[in-house]
């Protein structure tokens, strides 16, 4: 998992960096925030995640590793995509399906906290 989450951390930086960029161009800043999201909580949350689960792999063997994974992973990409069409004007629909990515996303986060807070020192079979 802990490569996974690597990998697909560095998809979310390739993502962040053009997206700003593309902002930078056109001197269209509507998305800062959908740009700050994935820099943060794709690029940056999602890289120190899989090092933590690189560094210590009994960590990346429970069940509340594998429910952040797909609520991160689920919720994060759901989240950015609503708040864009939202703030494009697609309908305020957006934004409720926003915090249900944001809901998923937070809850994912908490089941990595408490991993770490439970786990970090025991040794998994």
């Amino acid at each position: 998992m802990a490569k996974t989450l690597l990998k697909i951390s560095v998809v979310y930086f390739m993502i962040g960096v053009a997206f700003g960029l593309y902002m930078s161009f056109t001197h269209i800043f509507n998305m800062t925030t959908v740009h700050v999201h994935i820099s943060l909580l794709g690029w940056m949350s999602l890289a120190l995640i899989g090092l933590f689960y690189h560094h210590y792999p009994n960590l990346e063997k429970t069940g509340l590793a594998k429910a952040h994974f797909w609520l991160h992973n689920i919720g994060l990409p759901v989240m950015m995509i609503a708040i864009a069409l939202a703030i494009s004007g697609a309908g305020d629909v957006f934004f409720k399906i926003a915090t249900t990515g944001g809901v998923l996303t937070l809850i994912g986060i908490f089941c990595f906290g408490f991993n770490i807070l439970m786990n970090l020192d025991r040794r998994l079979a």
